[in-house]
């Protein structure tokens, strides 16, 4: 297999943007270089759009249910508290 020559890049994030960043690399068994790299990726890649265009078709599949929830949870109009 060959060897990719590898860039050191810099850049300035919040501490907690740090944390998390240095967490969800750790829970998937990567670097945090190789974490910033498959997100890079995947962005790329369209993974990230795909995803978010499944998440939309659910929703639109599913609003009546949502709103039927919502709605449940209100009081009828014209209902007060006597």
């Amino acid at each position: 297999m060959a060897k990719t020559r590898k860039t050191q890049l810099g850049a300035r994030v919040d501490d907690e943007i740090k944390q998390l960043a240095e967490a969800r690399a750790r829970d998937r068994g990567l670097s945090l270089g190789d974490y910033i790299a498959v997100l890079v990726r995947e962005d790329t890649e369209g993974l990230r759009r795909r995803g978010l265009d499944a998440a939309e078709r659910f929703l639109a599949e599913h609003q009546g249910v949502f709103d039927e929830a919502e709605t449940a949870d209100r009081p009828a109009p014209g209902a007060h508290a006597a």
